[in-house]
């Protein structure tokens, strides 16, 4: 007649910790602040090379744009919207080019 359920009674079965996730997701969030300061400073240098030349350099942009789909990745995994790991344990973005 009680509402506690007997000590020896069945119990819902409950994943374990996810250590090692949690470790890959530091360890990815650490890369993700680096990536983060690379792509200010990337901006930074195409400011300048516009000032400069009177346009955008393809290749920076070009890398910016695959650094920042990376970084999507980076915070996709550590915020548990995507599963897969990023690189380096799964393959480097490579971000349409055709869009930008």
């Amino acid at each position: 007649m009680s509402d506690v359920p007997p000590a020896n009674g069945p119990r819902s079965p409950r994943a374990p910790f996810p250590a090692v996730r949690l470790l890959y997701a530091i360890g990815f969030a650490l890369v993700a602040w680096v990536v983060f300061w690379v792509v200010l400073v990337l901006a930074l240098m195409q400011f300048v090379i516009v000032v400069l030349q009177g346009r955008a350099n393809s290749e920076v942009k070009s890398l910016s744009l695959n650094l920042i789909q990376y970084l999507w990745e980076l915070l996709a995994f550590v915020a548990f919207v995507r599963d897969d790991q990023p690189f380096p344990v799964g393959p480097f973005p490579q971000a349409n080019t055709t869009s930008a």
